[in-house]
Protein backbone atom coordinates (compact mmCIF):
# COMPACT_ATOMS: atom_id res chain seq x y z
CA UNK A 1 0.00 0.00 0.00
CA UNK A 2 1.28 3.22 -0.88
CA UNK A 3 2.38 5.97 1.64
CA UNK A 4 -0.33 8.77 1.37
CA UNK A 5 1.45 12.42 0.52
CA UNK A 6 1.65 15.06 3.62
CA UNK A 7 0.63 17.77 3.90
CA UNK A 8 3.47 19.99 2.95
CA UNK A 9 4.02 18.06 -0.20
CA UNK A 10 2.40 19.58 -3.26
CA UNK A 11 -0.05 17.36 -4.86
CA UNK A 12 0.55 17.30 -8.74
CA UNK A 13 -2.03 15.28 -10.53
CA UNK A 14 -5.55 14.93 -9.26
CA UNK A 15 -7.09 11.30 -8.47
CA UNK A 16 -8.54 11.05 -12.18
CA UNK A 17 -5.34 11.85 -13.68
CA UNK A 18 -3.99 8.27 -12.35
CA UNK A 19 -6.93 6.60 -14.08
CA UNK A 20 -5.74 7.97 -17.64
CA UNK A 21 -7.88 11.30 -17.47
CA UNK A 22 -6.23 14.48 -18.42
CA UNK A 23 -6.48 17.69 -15.94
CA UNK A 24 -7.62 20.55 -17.40
CA UNK A 25 -4.99 22.97 -17.27
CA UNK A 26 -5.22 26.40 -16.20
CA UNK A 27 -4.31 29.03 -18.50
CA UNK A 28 -2.60 32.47 -16.88
CA UNK A 29 -2.68 36.11 -17.87
CA UNK A 30 0.42 37.21 -17.97
CA UNK A 31 0.64 41.18 -18.05
CA UNK A 32 4.08 42.28 -19.14
CA UNK A 33 5.63 45.55 -16.87
CA UNK A 34 5.70 48.69 -18.55
CA UNK A 35 9.31 49.53 -20.12
CA UNK A 36 11.62 51.41 -18.51
CA UNK A 37 13.38 54.22 -20.38
CA UNK A 38 16.60 52.36 -20.97
CA UNK A 39 14.88 49.82 -22.81
CA UNK A 40 12.79 52.04 -25.51
CA UNK A 41 14.56 51.70 -28.84
CA UNK A 42 16.31 55.52 -30.00
CA UNK A 43 13.40 56.27 -32.43
CA UNK A 44 10.91 56.09 -29.45
CA UNK A 45 12.91 57.84 -27.16
CA UNK A 46 13.69 60.52 -30.10
CA UNK A 47 10.02 60.61 -30.16
CA UNK A 48 9.52 60.89 -26.38
CA UNK A 49 11.77 63.60 -26.42
CA UNK A 50 10.70 65.49 -29.27
CA UNK A 51 7.19 65.76 -26.84
CA UNK A 52 8.65 67.09 -24.17
CA UNK A 53 10.30 69.70 -26.06
CA UNK A 54 13.51 68.36 -25.87
CA UNK A 55 15.68 68.60 -29.30
CA UNK A 56 17.24 64.79 -29.55
CA UNK A 57 19.94 65.70 -31.83
CA UNK A 58 21.86 67.44 -29.73
CA UNK A 59 22.08 64.26 -27.39
CA UNK A 60 24.68 61.33 -28.72
CA UNK A 61 24.64 58.67 -26.07
CA UNK A 62 21.41 56.76 -25.55
CA UNK A 63 22.33 57.31 -22.08
CA UNK A 64 22.57 61.49 -21.95
CA UNK A 65 19.02 61.27 -24.05
CA UNK A 66 17.60 59.12 -21.14
CA UNK A 67 18.74 61.14 -18.49
CA UNK A 68 17.53 64.18 -20.30
CA UNK A 69 13.67 62.69 -20.78
CA UNK A 70 14.01 61.57 -16.72
CA UNK A 71 15.33 65.13 -15.80
CA UNK A 72 12.75 66.79 -18.06
CA UNK A 73 9.71 65.00 -16.51
CA UNK A 74 11.17 65.24 -12.80
CA UNK A 75 10.68 68.98 -14.16
CA UNK A 76 7.80 69.16 -14.96
CA UNK A 77 6.31 67.55 -11.92
CA UNK A 78 7.65 69.94 -10.06
CA UNK A 79 5.46 73.01 -12.20
CA UNK A 80 2.82 74.19 -10.84
CA UNK A 81 -0.36 73.16 -12.72
CA UNK A 82 -2.55 76.32 -12.50
CA UNK A 83 0.04 78.07 -14.12
CA UNK A 84 0.70 75.31 -16.72
CA UNK A 85 -3.00 75.87 -17.19
CA UNK A 86 -2.38 79.46 -17.97
CA UNK A 87 -0.12 78.80 -20.45
CA UNK A 88 -2.05 76.08 -22.45
CA UNK A 89 -4.95 78.87 -22.36
CA UNK A 90 -2.29 81.59 -23.79
CA UNK A 91 -1.12 79.13 -26.40
CA UNK A 92 -5.03 77.73 -27.03
CA UNK A 93 -4.21 74.59 -26.93
CA UNK A 94 -6.67 71.80 -26.94
CA UNK A 95 -6.38 70.89 -23.35
CA UNK A 96 -9.13 68.98 -21.06
CA UNK A 97 -9.45 70.38 -16.93
CA UNK A 98 -8.29 66.94 -16.12
CA UNK A 99 -5.53 66.29 -18.30
CA UNK A 100 -2.27 65.27 -16.10
CA UNK A 101 1.23 67.47 -16.08
CA UNK A 102 2.83 65.66 -18.66
CA UNK A 103 -0.08 66.05 -20.70
CA UNK A 104 -0.06 69.42 -20.57
CA UNK A 105 3.14 69.65 -20.56
CA UNK A 106 2.99 68.14 -23.93
CA UNK A 107 0.66 70.38 -25.73
CA UNK A 108 3.13 73.48 -23.88
CA UNK A 109 5.91 72.63 -25.98
CA UNK A 110 3.89 72.63 -29.39
CA UNK A 111 3.56 76.04 -28.63
CA UNK A 112 5.72 78.09 -31.12
CA UNK A 113 4.40 81.59 -30.32
CA UNK A 114 6.35 84.62 -29.02
CA UNK A 115 3.78 87.09 -28.50
CA UNK A 116 3.58 87.12 -24.56
CA UNK A 117 0.97 89.48 -24.35
CA UNK A 118 -1.97 88.49 -21.97
CA UNK A 119 0.65 85.71 -20.32
CA UNK A 120 0.80 85.81 -16.44
CA UNK A 121 4.33 85.84 -14.58
CA UNK A 122 3.96 82.15 -13.67
CA UNK A 123 2.91 81.31 -17.02
CA UNK A 124 6.05 82.98 -18.27
CA UNK A 125 8.23 81.14 -15.52
CA UNK A 126 6.26 77.59 -16.82
CA UNK A 127 7.15 78.21 -20.67
CA UNK A 128 10.84 79.34 -20.03
CA UNK A 129 11.51 76.08 -17.99
CA UNK A 130 9.53 74.05 -20.87
CA UNK A 131 12.01 76.09 -23.69
CA UNK A 132 15.11 74.94 -21.75
CA UNK A 133 15.72 78.01 -19.45
CA UNK A 134 16.41 78.38 -16.31
CA UNK A 135 13.87 80.78 -14.76
CA UNK A 136 13.19 81.60 -11.14
CA UNK A 137 9.37 82.25 -9.25
CA UNK A 138 10.31 86.03 -8.40
CA UNK A 139 11.65 86.73 -12.14
CA UNK A 140 10.20 89.74 -13.42
CA UNK A 141 8.15 89.60 -16.52
CA UNK A 142 10.63 91.83 -18.95
CA UNK A 143 13.30 89.92 -17.76
CA UNK A 144 11.53 86.61 -18.84
CA UNK A 145 10.33 87.69 -21.90
CA UNK A 146 14.01 89.40 -23.15
CA UNK A 147 15.42 85.85 -22.39
CA UNK A 148 12.67 83.92 -24.06
CA UNK A 149 13.64 86.22 -27.13
CA UNK A 150 17.35 86.00 -26.83
CA UNK A 151 16.67 81.87 -26.39
CA UNK A 152 15.10 82.69 -30.08
CA UNK A 153 18.18 83.13 -31.98
CA UNK A 154 18.01 84.84 -35.08
CA UNK A 155 18.08 82.75 -37.82
CA UNK A 156 14.35 81.38 -36.02
CA UNK A 157 13.32 85.24 -35.40
CA UNK A 158 14.11 85.91 -39.42
CA UNK A 159 11.53 82.83 -40.45
CA UNK A 160 9.11 84.08 -38.19
CA UNK A 161 8.66 87.63 -39.41
CA UNK A 162 9.13 85.95 -43.17
CA UNK A 163 5.90 83.76 -41.88
CA UNK A 164 4.56 86.68 -40.37
CA UNK A 165 4.46 88.97 -43.28
CA UNK A 166 3.14 85.78 -45.79
CA UNK A 167 0.57 85.90 -43.27
CA UNK A 168 -0.49 89.20 -43.80
CA UNK A 169 -0.86 88.78 -47.88
CA UNK A 170 -2.79 85.77 -46.96
CA UNK A 171 -4.78 87.40 -44.33
CA UNK A 172 -5.49 90.32 -47.07
CA UNK A 173 -6.30 87.78 -49.54
CA UNK A 174 -8.88 86.14 -47.60
CA UNK A 175 -10.07 88.88 -45.56
CA UNK A 176 -9.09 89.50 -42.31
CA UNK A 177 -11.35 88.36 -39.10
CA UNK A 178 -11.18 88.80 -35.34
CA UNK A 179 -10.44 86.45 -33.34
CA UNK A 180 -12.74 84.26 -31.92
CA UNK A 181 -13.36 82.70 -28.40
CA UNK A 182 -11.23 79.90 -26.83
CA UNK A 183 -13.06 77.27 -26.30
CA UNK A 184 -10.95 74.00 -24.92
CA UNK A 185 -10.80 74.89 -21.17
CA UNK A 186 -14.12 75.04 -19.68
CA UNK A 187 -15.02 77.87 -17.43
CA UNK A 188 -16.26 75.86 -14.47
CA UNK A 189 -13.82 74.86 -12.37
CA UNK A 190 -11.35 76.19 -14.03
CA UNK A 191 -8.33 77.66 -12.12
CA UNK A 192 -7.12 79.93 -15.02
CA UNK A 193 -8.30 83.86 -14.44
CA UNK A 194 -5.75 85.22 -16.65
CA UNK A 195 -4.95 85.61 -20.27
CA UNK A 196 -6.85 86.29 -23.23
CA UNK A 197 -9.59 83.61 -24.11
CA UNK A 198 -9.33 84.36 -28.05
CA UNK A 199 -8.21 82.34 -31.01
CA UNK A 200 -5.90 83.03 -32.94
CA UNK A 201 -6.21 84.81 -36.76
CA UNK A 202 -4.93 83.06 -39.87
CA UNK A 203 -1.78 85.81 -39.47
CA UNK A 204 -0.76 84.20 -36.01
CA UNK A 205 -1.27 80.73 -37.53
CA UNK A 206 0.61 80.95 -40.04
CA UNK A 207 3.22 82.84 -38.35
CA UNK A 208 3.28 79.65 -35.65
CA UNK A 209 3.25 77.47 -38.36
CA UNK A 210 3.94 78.75 -41.87
CA UNK A 211 1.44 78.66 -44.76
CA UNK A 212 0.52 74.73 -45.15
CA UNK A 213 0.67 74.28 -41.20
CA UNK A 214 -1.29 77.13 -40.57
CA UNK A 215 -4.00 76.95 -43.24
CA UNK A 216 -4.50 73.42 -42.16
CA UNK A 217 -4.72 74.57 -38.55
CA UNK A 218 -7.14 77.15 -39.75
CA UNK A 219 -9.48 74.55 -42.14
CA UNK A 220 -9.44 71.70 -38.94
CA UNK A 221 -10.59 75.04 -36.39
CA UNK A 222 -13.39 75.50 -38.62
CA UNK A 223 -14.56 72.04 -39.33
CA UNK A 224 -14.00 71.41 -35.64
CA UNK A 225 -16.28 74.47 -34.90
CA UNK A 226 -18.93 73.52 -37.70
CA UNK A 227 -19.24 70.13 -36.27
CA UNK A 228 -19.42 71.37 -32.80
CA UNK A 229 -21.92 73.84 -33.67
CA UNK A 230 -24.28 71.12 -35.68
CA UNK A 231 -23.42 68.86 -32.25
CA UNK A 232 -25.35 71.39 -30.38
CA UNK A 233 -28.27 71.69 -32.78
CA UNK A 234 -28.81 68.34 -32.50
CA UNK A 235 -28.75 68.34 -28.67
CA UNK A 236 -31.03 71.18 -28.46
CA UNK A 237 -33.07 69.37 -31.02
CA UNK A 238 -33.15 66.08 -28.67
CA UNK A 239 -33.62 68.02 -25.38
CA UNK A 240 -36.94 69.81 -27.15
CA UNK A 241 -38.04 66.43 -28.24
CA UNK A 242 -37.28 64.91 -24.27
CA UNK A 243 -39.20 67.75 -22.95
CA UNK A 244 -42.06 67.31 -25.38
CA UNK A 245 -42.48 63.66 -24.37
CA UNK A 246 -41.95 64.60 -20.48
CA UNK A 247 -45.01 67.25 -20.82
CA UNK A 248 -47.31 64.67 -22.88
CA UNK A 249 -46.31 61.78 -20.40
CA UNK A 250 -47.26 64.43 -17.39
CA UNK A 251 -50.26 64.92 -19.40
CA UNK A 252 -50.90 61.93 -19.70
CA UNK A 253 -50.29 60.90 -16.11
CA UNK A 254 -52.29 63.66 -14.64
CA UNK A 255 -55.91 62.46 -16.81
CA UNK A 256 -54.99 59.25 -15.16
CA UNK A 257 -55.08 59.89 -12.14
CA UNK A 258 -57.91 62.13 -12.82
CA UNK A 259 -60.05 59.30 -14.24
CA UNK A 260 -59.21 56.87 -11.82
CA UNK A 261 -59.93 59.74 -8.66
CA UNK A 262 -63.03 59.83 -10.98
CA UNK A 263 -63.91 56.03 -10.58
CA UNK A 264 -63.23 56.10 -6.83
CA UNK A 265 -66.17 58.87 -6.68
CA UNK A 266 -68.36 57.16 -8.67
CA UNK A 267 -67.78 53.81 -6.56
CA UNK A 268 -67.62 55.65 -3.03
CA UNK A 269 -71.21 57.37 -4.20
CA UNK A 270 -72.71 53.48 -5.15
CA UNK A 271 -71.34 52.09 -2.18
CA UNK A 272 -73.24 54.82 0.02
CA UNK A 273 -76.45 54.51 -2.20
CA UNK A 274 -76.47 50.75 -2.02
CA UNK A 275 -75.86 51.40 2.35
CA UNK A 276 -78.75 53.68 2.11
CA UNK A 277 -81.16 51.68 0.57
CA UNK A 278 -80.33 48.56 2.10
CA UNK A 279 -80.95 50.40 5.39
CA UNK A 280 -84.46 51.99 4.21
CA UNK A 281 -85.23 48.08 3.19
CA UNK A 282 -84.62 46.92 6.70
CA UNK A 283 -86.20 49.83 8.67
CA UNK A 284 -89.52 48.56 5.95
CA UNK A 285 -89.30 44.88 6.56
CA UNK A 286 -89.20 45.75 10.10
CA UNK A 287 -91.50 48.19 11.26
CA UNK A 288 -94.27 46.98 8.54
CA UNK A 289 -94.13 43.94 6.99
CA UNK A 290 -93.03 41.92 10.13
CA UNK A 291 -95.27 43.46 12.81
CA UNK A 292 -98.39 41.82 10.65
CA UNK A 293 -96.78 38.58 10.56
Amino acid sequence: MSRSPTSAEPKLLPEPARAGVEPARSIATVIPPPRQLSELPRDELNHLAEEFGLDSTSYRSRQALVAAIHDRRQMIASLDRDAMLDVVRWGRRPVTANATNEQIAQEIARIKSMRFAGLSQPGLVVLARMRGIEARRDEPVPVLVRRLKRKEGIFSRLNRKRRALLGSVVAKIIGQEGPSDYQFLPGDGAAVTSGPATSPTIKQDIEESGLFGGISNRIKKTADAYLNQKLDEVEARIDRKLDEIDRRLAEWRDKEIANRIRILKITLWASVIVAVVSLIYSYIMEVFVRPHH
